[in-house]
């Protein structure tokens, strides 16, 4: 083991897609075969050298491993996964005769292929990123099959920089996977800690061989009560990790990270413990208080390293409060140091790239770049005391004060029409009465339906480009998406759909078409963040009081609709998931500025009613995803956030059928919530993970309309007939043949049509014969 000064300033990891989305691009090269797997490395490794060299640039050290190796091709939960060779055993067969598992392989098991599903995919904590979910039975063969984290410190060292490595941490890694299928009921993947230990064990060895100094090992399971194990057997597990991994007699020292909230009844565990430094989310989380003697013994031995900077938003902040609540964990333990409160994977990497932005909405954020900076300021600040950069806590603070005075950040108007909302705005008819009056839409047994979007093909894009760069006007335009909207319908009709959607060619983002048309949102060129894989997205921020200058979505929806006989949905994004995957203002509750974007989406609503549209879909994706992550937090998120989508869809007549959407989430604890949406139909993700979610369903009595998704769109895998007829027959055997549709996990935005259309088919073909069948038994 080595003994080394923990740095005083440093990040959790940073964003590793490349400034310009170079890692998307090279990754889907790959997979397109139109560059090999050397070339792709290639990329890789310049990506890695430039991201060491911009934050040597911005502040942090060199040689004191303040910079971290956060990289990743795919998702760090995957990394670790096959690092320890956690690989199904459906894909057993992939690893080469060295064991290692190559590229192909790493990225067939995060994508699927053939006969072979991918890995189930879901939200990292309260976040819009996903992860990819390891599977683990009583047999997987631990060992490390793959070294890459290590081959990534020896190539920074071979440029002369001791970098410190970004793993996820073994109790993290086993409460975040889930036991493979065939597995006994009472088996738990936490269950195999000790076996896992070992490869962790040889992989610190391998590190410190490599020049680590540090390893920073994340464990933000610590913080989540959302976790279905008990806490005191996720604690045990803590106490028996780090007791191993710190008495190796190899090793890097140890840095436990663990972002995303308070770590509560884990710290005085890992205070106890022989690691050398722990990571206190101050944004988040809070100091802690009331510790006792023994926990404050160990601490005492230990760097203290705080969160003090925000790395989930974009906001510039109150560096002076920053640098207060850092000093206040000064004595608590033997060191200080400062960080980013979580990986800068969440947010841009620099305001710079964003010169369209207004000046003076410029000079109140802070992307990736500037956090890096804020958090060398503070630990000058540190080293020197509050003057040391009194200069640069002054411009913060003045930044602040000028951004909450400014114009358009409250509106009187907008804030007079929610006080006077009478109480039962968000209330319609009972359910039973709406059923009765959406008869007439005359849908069979099983209706059939997608999400929302089809594919957006080169040709789309490419007259979205040029139509933003004033090369095609707004008649060539419109006349372009009108063509693909006709398109899409007639495909729809050809294929058997039963209800049908627009396609949403005009939309380039499912947020940010929406912010590009209320009042309170600016949006980015350059603010790309990864959301899962290689897709990336451009979060839109939403700084002021939020209005609807005018319809949004009604023209579309009504061209559609004059084409087809059949029922055509509008589609609208739910107010929680345009706060989700926006960055949100931070001077007022979030459910005070969902109930802003509530009452646009409540207009928008009356007027696709006016223009003819029966059946309109409010789309939630987000509802889990921000679901806080302590359970004392929960009730009051629940209450706004089912309290904003009940103002928006409040208005709708009895005879419009509302539908929304929730993707990729754990939906047990929050199935009350969905039910309290009061939508008429509910459409859920769940092909990925075998329709697990049709079982709290049926136990909780939910009664309203569901789709659970029976083709898993994030693959590029077409589901076959008899897959979805099984998925299918799973979800009519658990409920009621009334409540359920049929459709995708998800919108369609991301595949080809070739794939599309084919995996349409065979949903179309799947549905025909689970309806043959529940006529026969009839």
């Amino acid at each position: 083991m080595t003994s080394n000064t923990f740095p005083s300033g440093t990040i959790l990891g940073y964003p590793r897609i490349g400034r310009r989305r170079e890692l998307k691009r090279a990754v889907e090269s790959f997979w397109a075969g139109r560059i090999d797997e050397a070339e792709l490395e290639h990329t890789a490794a310049e990506l890695r050298a430039a991201t060491r060299s911009r934050l040597q640039e911005l502040g942090l050290g060199a040689d004191d491993s303040a910079i971290p190796e956060s990289f990743s091709y795919y998702d760090q939960v995957l990394d670790a996964a096959v690092a320890v060779g956690a690989i199904p055993e459906r894909f057993a067969d992939l690893a080469g005769d060295s064991g290692r598992v190559g590229l192909d392989a790493y990225f067939t098991i995060a994508r699927g292929e053939g006969d072979k599903a991918p890995l189930e995919m879901t939200k990292w904590f309260d976040s819009n990123y996903h992860y990819l979910v390891p599977e683990i039975a009583a047999d997987t063969a631990f060992r490390l099959a793959d070294d890459r984290i290590v081959r990534e410190v020896a190539e920074a060292r071979a440029a002369a920089l001791v970098t410190r490595p970004v793993v996820v941490g073994p109790v993290t890694l086993l409460l975040l996977s889930k036991a493979a299928d065939g597995s006994d009921a009472s088996f738990r993947p936490l269950d195999r800690l000790d076996d896992l230990l070992p490869v962790y064990v040889e992989l610190l060895a391998r590190l410190a061989d490599a020049g680590a100094e540090w390893v920073q090992l994340d464990e933000p399971a610590l913080v989540s009560e959302s976790i279905d194990v008990d806490p005191a057997d996720a604690r045990a597990a803590l106490a028996r990790a780090y007791d191993v991994l710190g008495g190796a007699s190899a090793r890097p020292s140890i840095f436990v990270a663990a972002p995303y909230g308070a770590l509560d009844a884990a710290l005085p565990v890992l205070a106890a413990s022989p690691v050398e430094a722990i990571g206190l989310d101050l944004v988040r989380g809070t100091a802690p208080v009331g510790v006792d003697e023994a926990t404050r013994a160990g601490l005492a031995t230990k760097t203290i390293v705080a969160g003090v900077i925000d790395g989930h938003n974009v906001w510039r902040g109150d560096l002076a409060g920053a640098l207060a609540a850092a000093e206040g964990l000064r004595g608590l333990g033997a060191d200080l140091a400062v960080s980013t409160s979580t990986s800068l994977l969440h947010v841009p990497h620099d305001v710079d790239d964003e010169p369209s932005l207004d000046a003076r909405l410029r000079s109140w954020l802070a992307f990736a770049d500037q956090k890096v900076a804020q958090v060398a300021v503070l630990a000058r600040g540190l080293a020197g005391g509050a003057d040391a950069v009194a200069g640069d806590l002054a411009a913060a603070t003045e930044a602040l004060a000028d951004r909450l005075g400014a114009p358009g950040v409250r509106d009187g108007a907008v804030r007079d029409r929610l006080a006077g909302l009478d109480a039962g705005a968000g209330t319609r008819a009972d359910y039973d009465e709406r059923v009765a009056a959406q008869a007439g839409l005359g849908l069979p047994v099983l209706p059939t339906t997608t999400i929302g979007s089809f594919p957006q093909t080169g040709d789309i894009r490419r007259a979205r480009a040029r139509h933003g760069r004033g090369e095609l006007d707004d008649a060539g335009y419109e006349s372009l998406m009108r063509e693909e909207i006709e398109r899409v319908i007639r495909l729809q009709e050809e294929i058997g759909l039963d209800v049908l959607v627009h396609g949403e060619p005009e939309r380039n983002d499912m947020v940010q078409y929406f912010a590009e048309l209320l009042d309170g949102f600016a949006v980015t060129e350059n603010g790309w963040v990864q959301s899962y894989g290689s897709r990336c997205t451009r979060p839109s921020i939403l700084w002021g009081d939020v209005s609807r200058p005018e319809p949004m979505t009604v023209a579309w929806s009504q061209y559609a609709q004059s084409l087809s006989d059949k029922p055509v949905k509008g589609m609208l994004t739910g107010p929680v998931t345009i706060l989700a995957w926006s960055f949100v203002r931070d001077d007022q509750p979030l459910g005070d500025t969902a109930n802003q974007v509530a009452l646009a989406l409540r207009d928008e609503i009356a007027d696709l009613e006016t223009a003819g549209i029966r059946i309109i879909q409010v789309d939630e994706p987000a509802l889990r995803e921000l679901l806080p992550l302590k359970r004392a937090d929960q009730p009051a998120y629940l209450d706004w956030s089912v309290g904003a989508f009940r103002l928006a869809t409040g208005g709708a007549a009895t005879a419009t059928q509302v539908h929304t959407h929730l993707c990729y989430s754990e939906f047990g604890v929050v199935i009350d919530a969905i039910r309290a949406l009061d939508a008429d139909v509910t459409s859920i993700e769940a092909a990925r993970s075998r329709m697990e979610v049709v079982d709290d369903l049926r136990t909780s009595g939910f009664d309203h309309g569901v789709g659970p998704g029976v083709y898993d769109i994030h693959s590029p895998r077409v589901p076959s007939v008899a897959e979805v007829t099984q998925l299918l027959e799973r979800a009519a055997g658990a409920l009621p043949l009334r409540q359920v549709w049929v459709n995708p996990d998800c919108g369609l935005k991301t595949r080809g049509y070739d794939e599309t259309v084919a995996s349409l088919r065979n949903i179309i073909d799947a549905t025909r014969e689970v309806r043959a069948r529940a006529a026969v038994q009839a």
